[in-house]
């Protein structure tokens, strides 16, 4: 999927955190994860490929108008995303998470990697950082969570341990 977008540098010198979906779905989920990135400070990064154009509308009515301010970033994969981000820490999220989220101990600009809504984060990747994999609970009849959700829980919790905004 080729496209021109033009993607906003962003105003902060040091994002609070840098949350990273890996090949995302869905739009409105991409959209409101953006808006709860620019809440509390924190740089998105979309790793393609996407489920959905950047340009859907979609995208724009789940971010709101917010959108345009949003710091956000769209790599070509997984390798290129490593580059850009260097050595932060990174942490993974998965239902089969070996730590509960409350159990990591979150630092100013932490990763937080996200997979995508149908697939989840890819099982070698997981099992590379299988020590760095978190969780929230949630009973075994339920195959996941929604993403954004998910984001929001976990950015929330990174705040809360950061000392708030």
């Amino acid at each position: 999927m080729s496209e021109t977008v033009s993607e906003p540098t962003g105003r902060r010198s040091s994002p609070l955190l840098h949350v990273v979906l890996h090949q995302p779905d869905i739009p409105q989920n991409t959209g409101n994860i953006g808006r709860t990135c620019l809440a509390v400070g924190a740089k998105l990064w979309l790793v393609r490929p996407l489920g959905f154009r950047l340009s859907e509308k979609h995208l724009r009515r789940a971010g709101m108008d917010y959108w345009p301010q949003v710091e956000w970033e769209a790599v070509e994969n997984w390798s290129v995303l490593l580059e850009r981000l260097g050595d932060r820490p990174m942490w993974f999220l998965t239902k089969s998470g070996r730590h509960r989220v409350w159990e990591a101990s979150f630092q100013p600009g932490d990763v937080l990697v996200l997979g995508s809504e149908t697939r989840g984060l890819p099982a070698a990747m997981l099992e590379t950082h299988a020590a760095r994999t978190l969780s929230l609970p949630m009973h075994p009849e339920v195959r996941s969570l929604n993403l954004a959700s998910t984001a929001t829980a976990v950015v929330y919790e990174a705040v809360r341990q950061l000392g708030g905004l």
